[in-house]
């Protein structure tokens, strides 16, 4: 188990952590939640012994990390994976590990099976990717097979197959009886991962409880109603029905109602009472993403602004229209829509003869060209040059009277004057 009591450490007038009391219990996965800025590694080194609190203690299994016994076979840890010598390989660097804890070789065998990076096992690490360096800080972390494990954002630069890998490692080894602590930025991984959260904000503590209570503590959950859209009287007479029953409602932007204060049951009886037909009904409950942001809203060092572009925004093309604005664009949880597929043309193409592609003819790298869309900084295309007709040729008398004859197969020569045909 670690153990932090009034952990305190202080960087000259900068305080990273102030106060800091927690409980990091085996059985059960920890998350360790806050933004940044907010002292979660300052806190995982101070655990480490890496760095030393200005005040208060840190003990794993009752004893400060620098007196535990031979301390590299009873805690793992990953907080840099990028602490490698990149001239060694992936086999070297664990190998070097286990003779300075007494570990035995064929171990590392074992770790590099259990992270993948058995076919890399004698490549230098230098070359190694980033989710092949998280895995090689893994199988370190592994190698003495601990019973206190500390992971500092360790899916960072995984793959999804790779995130699952990790979530279901984490959830085994504290199904062992194992005390794992991580630290992590996606909060989507950790209502997956997570049994416990520990949260901090600007060195203190803001919360220490379970997930769900977490996110109970911290969120509203409401009803989602939607009524018919081409009858927007049914959606005013519905929302005041439900007012007048001491439900608090508010639109959303897609028209839809979102209602609190009211059970499921109790809006659909008002919805029948008041003769509304109803095209949702449905629970929403908050997200751990949610409830963290509402959090943590009040204690974010660093906000970004909105880019204002001043001074370099082109100005359009006399006669060019400005492009229509896209309903949702600049909301939360917008996404821009995917390119339409018709028939099968790539980018909604239409289909016909001309091009490489079979639709629009093509551009200038062999690709199709946009149809209906000119682009409009391109330069205007100048007017093309009439060329002169050719000045007639004089024929002699002889000709002119006595043309030759056309064959059978030849359509008759239109130029010819008419006595000549």
């Amino acid at each position: 188990m670690i153990e932090a009591v009034g952990l305190t450490k202080r960087y000259g007038d900068k305080t990273a952590v102030y106060n800091l009391s927690f409980q990091v219990r085996p059985g059960a996965v920890t998350g360790f939640l806050g933004p940044n800025g907010s002292g979660k590694s300052t806190t995982m080194r101070m655990v480490l012994g890496l760095d030393n609190p200005t005040s208060g203690t840190v003990t794993i299994g009752g004893y400060p990390y620098r007196k535990l016994p031979n301390a590299p076979r009873q805690v793992g840890a990953l907080l840099d994976a990028k602490a490698v010598h990149g001239g060694r390989s992936a086999r070297a660097h664990l190998l070097s590990l286990a003779q300075l804890s007494g570990i035995p070789a064929r171990r590392v065998d074992e770790v590099l099976g259990v992270v993948g990076l058995q076919e890399v096992a004698r490549k230098r690490s230098k070359g190694f990717s980033l989710g092949m360096g998280q895995r090689l800080g893994i199988a370190a972390a592994l190698l003495g097979d601990p019973q206190v494990l500390l992971f500092d954002e360790p899916v960072n630069g995984l793959d999804p197959e790779g995130i699952l890998w990790v979530r279901n490692l984490m959830k085994a080894l504290a199904a062992e009886g194992r005390t794992v602590f991580v630290s992590s930025h996606l909060m989507s991984e950790m209502a997956l991962t997570a049994d416990h959260l520990i949260v901090i904000g600007r060195g203190q503590l803001l919360a220490d409880m379970s997930v769900k209570d977490f996110i109970s503590a911290n969120s509203a959950d409401f009803a989602r109603v939607r009524t018919p859209d081409s009858e927007p009287q049914l959606r005013e007479k519905l929302s005041a029905a439900l007012t007048e029953a001491g439900g608090h409602v508010l639109p959303e932007q897609d028209g839809a109602l979102r209602v609190t204060g009211l059970p499921l049951p109790r809006i659909s009886d008002l919805a029948h009472e008041a003769d509304v037909r109803l095209w949702e009904l449905s629970p929403h409950q908050a997200s751990l993403e949610e409830a963290y942001m509402r959090m943590t809203q009040g204690v974010v060092d660093y906000r970004s602004t909105i880019d204002q572009k001043a001074g370099l925004q082109q100005q359009l093309p006399p006669g060019a229209q400005p492009p229509m604005p896209v309903p949702g664009q600049g909301q939360p949880g917008w996404y821009a829509p995917p390119p339409p597929q018709q028939g099968g043309q790539p980018f909604g193409m239409p289909a016909g003869p001309s091009g490489p592609y079979g639709g629009a003819p093509a551009g200038p790298y062999g690709a199709p060209g946009a149809v209906g869309h000119p682009n409009p900084y391109a330069a205007p295309a100048a007017p093309p040059v009439q060329a002169a007709p050719p000045a007639p040729v004089p024929q002699p008398q002889a000709a002119q009277e006595q043309p030759p004859a056309a064959p059978a197969s030849a359509p008759a020569d239109k130029t010819q004057p008419e006595d000549a045909r």
